[in-house]
């Protein structure tokens, strides 16, 4: 290659070499359009180019790489170095894989579904047969990570070919999940357990050059999309406590059905996560076991273009199909899947396409909705067989040997006293548990004055060089005199000094959500951002050096994938103080699915823990219907079993223990926070630097203030002030205001004792802003009752109503000037 003043000249191109590429492009961009993947030729015909397809010796070549059962999408990719390798990958003769082993796999995954079809006729399994290639497909991702340093694989895959991919993968023993469908001892998980298509396993790979790679298996419910970012939570988590090279290690593998790929709206907003700072894991290996139906959809049905994969074209990601009746073209799109993700820390997304032997489950009839597919597919052999015909094997003994082991292991099962194997917890949730709460266990989170006033030192310092904007700086100097106890504590300062505390005794801090660096309402400052160079700086990334790791991120415009990641993370994480935080407590219910199926329910489904906690801002401010509520009547509806922890501190100081209550003790609970808005910097709302010396977080906060009370207010949050700040104005101290800062579990015995300072009171009555049809009445007035004795038990609240709020601030004002007044009521 010769130079000209220094600059590189490259070779000029033939006239022949020029044609070549030309009509190689052409199929690059569209031979995939011509591939051969439906292995019933009913759908996805061949479709024309764009352009006109070039005919010839080297268009012949160029249809043999592209337009065979395999097809590749990746010239929408940008960078060209990514899109060279994938071409030269792509641009060569297919190397032979080892095709015993394959038949091998094939066998062992088609008599696995043969033998629950016999001997449990009738029961749901959700089986692989049709796409039993995803067996050696995930054998061979794996065996290539191995070789590439991967130690750990999680998995996640909706119950379409899950028990398969447990006994064949993740290397669960058969007879483990024959006696699921036993079902031997049903005592043992009433209330509770889950189907056995939903649950996780935790296994080893070996691959065949002798390395190891522990594999995880998520437990996931029918939402089948739900589980994507929470595997990539636990990946992320699993790799941080690596440090360096973490994502080298660790590898997250997660299964799709088409209809879900293309349907599931959490699945895009996972897809985005891909490269984003608070949530790369290095690449995320993606795989369709495509049936070309969801459940009775055909995929005119499901997705509004020719692949249900279209969606991850938003993303610079390869995109690969493959005709999953040619294994050996399976094996080597997963060698390219692995070693593409392994070279460029990029997601990659695999469809394997082929069919589904039996309905949407074994006990549904196909035949009535997909007439002609199934007449096909009732007299197509078993993929074993196919292959085992094109490789030129007899495949019967090796059959008969496997049938027979997997009869043994189903015998076995079948016995009374077989108990299965219980997957164990990592040993870093050792010192962690579930369960009810022992009083024993509650932790004291207390701390002196000159330790605060230390904490708000290090929490106002910056570099000298560092150009705050003027309004933090004067937001700093008065925090500053909080720490000196001349001003009082607002919630933002006594949450960062909370997260402070717990830095420095070592326990990391991840906070994530929309506009969380500096919080909705601007109250956090948890990072500052440089006037002149936009360099950002947080003091909590920068207490000593031996404190925990402090992460912040403002989350990308997603509710659900965002607490599904961050559920995750906590999940492999449990000595880290994890937290979610909603814009708006609202904005929760776009994530009402992680809520419901993992945070409530993993406990009681599937033994699995986690100290997530979300903050939810909450509040009737006048400000409509949007963004005033929370929604804590759903959470209530959830909570059971001791399963979750559901607060409303009232004051600054109980939010600092409460956050390091969490922290602190060993008993892992989802903690939900119902967070103020107005009530942030509110003085009634405030602390003083002497609170954070008591003890504890107080459940329920009794009123000391009054003597003789003719009644007792009980509520929880920003209406409790509203009514001390009237009753001060009326200077009538007959009524008592209790708050209850946990509303679950229930702290009976604390408001016992509160209300029992005030026997004389003859009304208790529960005050509220929410509607009667929300908020915690229909919960507590029951358990009040329980409570009150001989004495009435009332309530005060909005009318019920379809909406939250009313969308008129002087409607407002009207209603809490009306709720005020019947709840202090007239003196006698």
């Amino acid at each position: 290659m010769a130079t000209k003043a220094g600059t590189l000249i490259p070779p000029v191109a033939t006239v022949e070499q020029q044609e070549r590429e030309t009509i190689f492009d052409i199929f690059r961009r569209w031979g995939y359009l011509q591939a051969s993947l439906d292995p019933l030729g009913q759908y996805l015909p061949p479709e024309p180019f764009p352009t006109p397809a070039p005919e010839g010796d080297i268009a012949k070549e160029a249809r043999s790489y592209y337009c065979g059962t395999i097809a590749a999408e990746f010239m929408h990719i940008a960078n060209p170095e990514q899109r060279q390798w994938l071409q030269e990958r792509m641009e060569q003769t297919a190397p032979k894989p080892d095709q015993s082993q394959i038949l091998t796999q094939l066998i062992n995954a088609d008599l696995f579904e043969q033998v629950i079809q016999s001997r449990y006729l009738g029961s749901k399994r959700f089986s692989l047969e049709g796409l039993t290639a995803l067996i050696p497909f995930l054998d061979r991702i794996l065996a290539v990570s191995a070789g590439c340093g991967v130690t750990t694989a999680m998995l996640a895959m909706s119950h379409r070919g899950r028990l398969n991919v447990m006994t064949n993968t993740v290397g669960r023993l058969p007879s483990e999940i024959f006696t699921k469908f036993e079902d031997v001892d049903p005592r043992s998980t009433m209330g509770g357990g889950d189907v056995k298509y939903h649950v996780g396993a935790t296994g080893e790979y070996h691959s065949p050059n002798g390395e190891v790679i522990s594999v995880h298996l998520a437990s996931n419910p029918s939402h089948l999309e739900a589980v994507d970012p929470v595997v990539l939570g636990r990946t992320r988590a699993k790799q941080e406590r690596i440090g360096k090279g973490g994502s080298d290690q660790v590898l997250p593998v997660i299964v799709h059905g088409d209809a879900a790929f293309a349907g599931q709206g959490i699945l895009a907003e996972t897809l985005n996560m891909a490269t984003l700072h608070g949530y790369n894991v290095g690449g995320t290996i993606h795989i369709i076991v495509n049936n070309l139906l969801g459940f009775t959809a055909v995929p005119e049905e499901s997705n509004s273009s020719r692949f249900a994969t279209d969606i991850a074209k938003r993303l610079p990601i390869p995109i690969f199909h493959v005709n999953s009746e040619d294994p050996d073209a399976v094996v080597r799109v997963a060698a390219i899947a692995a070693e593409y993700r392994n070279r460029f820390h990029s997601d990659i997304v695999v469809d394997l396409v082929g069919y589904r032997k039996h309905g949407h489950s074994e006990v549904d009839d196909p035949t009535v909705t997909q007439p002609r597919r199934y007449a096909i597919i009732k007299d197509r052999p078993a993929l074993y067989q196919l292959y085992a015909k094109h490789i030129g094997v007899d495949p019967t003994a090796e059959v008969q040997k496997i049938q027979q082991e997997l009869l043994e292991d189903q015998k076995t099962a079948s016995k009374a006293d077989h108990k299965p194997h219980l997957a164990q917890l990592p040993a870093y949730w050792d010192s962690y548990k579930g369960g009810e709460l022992d009083p024993a266990d509650d932790v004291a989170t207390g701390l002196p004055a000159q330790r605060i006033n230390e904490l708000v030192t290090s929490l106002t310092s910056y570099p000298a060089n560092f150009h705050i904007h003027p309004k933090v700086k004067k937001l700093f100097e008065q925090r500053q005199e909080m720490g000196a106890g001349s001003r009082l504590f607002d919630y933002g300062m006594a949450e960062l000094v909370a997260f402070a505390s717990l830095l420095e005794s070592g326990t990391p801090v991840r906070l994530t959500g929309q506009d969380s660096q500096r919080g909705t309402f601007n109250q956090r400052h948890a990072v500052m951002v440089d006037t002149e160079t936009e360099v950002r700086y947080s003091p909590l990334a920068h207490l000593s050096d031996k404190q925990g790791k402090f992460e912040v991120y403002n989350s990308l415009l997603s509710e659900a994938a965002v607490l599904g990641f961050e559920y995750g993370f906590s999940r492999d994480f449990p000595e880290a103080l994890v937290l979610w935080e909603a814009q708006f407590g609202d904005f929760a219910n776009g994530a009402q699915i992680i809520m419901d199926q993992f945070i409530a329910a993993s406990e009681a489904k599937w033994g699995l823990l986690s100290g997530l906690v979300m903050l939810l801002p909450h509040g009737y401010e006048g400000q409509g219907p949007e963004h005033s509520s929370a929604r804590i009547e759903r959470y209530l509806q959830l909570a059971a079993n001791d399963n979750i922890q559901i607060c409303q501190p009232s004051n600054a100081a109980q939010y600092f223990h409460l956050l390091r209550r969490q922290a602190m003790r060993s008993w892992r609970k989802p903690l939900i926070v119902f967070t103020p808005k107005s009530m942030l910097r509110h003085p009634d709302a405030s602390s003083t630097l002497a609170d954070f010396a008591i003890e504890r977080f107080q459940n329920v906060l009794p009123d000391n203030d009054v003597k003789s009370p003719r009644r007792l207010l009980v509520c929880s949050g920003k209406i409790g002030h509203n009514l001390r700040v009237e009753r001060e104005k009326r200077k009538d101290f007959s009524v008592g205001i209790i708050f209850v800062e946990q509303l679950y579990p229930w702290p009976e015995a604390e408001l016992q004792a509160a209300l029992n300072q005030h026997p004389e009171a003859q009304e208790i009555i529960w005050v509220q802003e929410e509607p009667a049809n929300m908020g915690a009445f229909t919960y507590v007035m029951p358990l009040l009752r329980r409570l009150a004795g001989d004495r009435a038990v009332l309530s005060v609240k909005r009318s019920a109503s379809a909406t939250p709020a009313t969308g008129s601030a002087k409607a407002h004002e009207i209603e809490e000037k009306t709720l005020i007044d019947l709840a202090l009521g007239s003196p006698e």
